[in-house]
């Protein structure tokens, strides 16, 4: 999957899916397209905190709603990603431990 591709499809075509799956490439093409937009936004906003929150509230749940899928795709459940919780920590084990392995195709999560 091409930069484009992922964008369309986790902003516009599932912007709330959380069952299916997403392959590596969709997944990181995502979170690099947030990560652009948001140095974009920090920039041209002068790190205007109301213009960083709008964009932040606008790309959680697809972000959330890609990492579930990406989850679903290596076979494990969505809810992993309340590791997000625990500071730099539940962050880097869902980076190394889940969202860079190779995916399995499993339609379901156990």
């Amino acid at each position: 999957m091409d930069f484009a591709t992922a964008v369309k499809t986790c902003l516009v075509q599932k912007y709330a899916t959380f069952e299916g799956t997403a392959s590596r490439s969709e997944f990181w093409w995502f979170f690099l397209a947030t990560w652009i937009f948001s140095l974009v936004v920090n920039y041209l906003a002068g790190n205007v905190h109301p213009a960083c929150a709008i964009l932040n509230l606008a790309v959680l749940i697809p972000s959330l709603a890609v990492g579930a899928r990406r989850l679903h795709d290596i076979g494990k459940s969505g809810w992993l990603q309340l590791l997000y919780l625990i500071p730099l920590l539940g962050a880097l084990i869902l980076i190394f431990a889940f969202f860079i392995r190779p995916g399995t195709s499993v339609q379901k999560a156990n």
